[in-house]
């Protein structure tokens, strides 16, 4: 991809299986990436890819501050914003108080809190590019999702306006949208709900026109693709990798 040789770039659920598969690629290309996640790097995985970590709670803004500047001191001003933490509570019109909460104020307000320190930054840089994860679940209706896909609607809305607000500073802003991933999480959630992971993978497949969930490498493809000059033109936009979801 043409523009990210040295860029600064920072990925929120750095350690999780898409903002590790994303920092990954990104190093590939020639950025310094710094991976924030609110688990300890205790086993050394963003050193392993030739990242840096920082452990960083998005509900604390003060920690969120904290953090992106200690990466610009580290890296110089940050170009690449790839928003892709999440927390994921999936429940109906039973969820709690806390449930809503916790959704909105780690994959809404934790992006808002991230572009609200890096922002700064890019205009320093002369410009920049912010990814928002959202979903297909930012798109359709799902059963017993409601916490979960009003978060993903949510990051589109703001995506949009976001986009308009900082077009004057050369800043692009888009979501990256993903079908159903194969991850550890996928794995772990089969486990802790006793259910048959095969089982489960081939109806998630069966969900794709491609008969398959997709693979975290092919979700950082795209992440590489919209924090790149190749996506120049491109902002306010939704990028879907979905295996052809949403044409069912």
């Amino acid at each position: 991809m043409r523009g990210l040789k040295g860029k600064a770039a920072i990925i929120t659920g750095g350690l999780g299986d898409l903002g590790y598969a994303s920092g990954k690629r990104l190093v590939e290309e020639g950025c310094q990436v710094a991976l924030f996640d609110v688990k300890p790097d205790a086993e050394g995985r963003a050193k392993a890819i030739g990242c840096l970590h920082w452990q960083v709670d998005l509900r604390d803004e003060a920690a969120v501050r904290a953090a992106c500047a200690a990466v610009e001191a580290e890296l110089g001003p940050v170009s690449v914003l790839v928003n892709s933490a999440a927390v994921f509570i999936l429940k109906g019109i039973e969820g709690e108080a806390e449930d809503w909460d916790t959704m909105m104020e780690v994959n809404v307000r934790g992006a808002a809190f991230m572009c609200k320190y890096v922002v700064p930054q890019m205009k320093q840089a002369g410009g920049g590019s912010i990814i928002n994860f959202s979903s297909v679940s930012g798109f359709v209706g799902q059963p017993r999702f409601s916490t979960y896909t009003a978060t993903k609607f949510a990051l589109r809305g703001v995506t949009r306006s976001w986009a308009i607000d900082l077009a004057p500073d050369h800043i692009r802003v888009n979501t990256l949208c993903p079908g159903y991933i194969y991850t550890s999480a996928f794995v772990q959630s089969c486990k802790d709900l006793g259910l048959d992971e095969e089982e489960e993978n081939r109806k998630a497949s069966a969900k794709h026109l491609l008969n398959r969930q997709g693979r975290p490498e092919e979700v950082a493809a795209g992440v590489a693709f919209l924090a790149s000059d190749d996506a120049s033109f491109m902002t306010g936009s939704d990028l879907v990798i979905d295996g052809g979801y949403l044409a069912t």
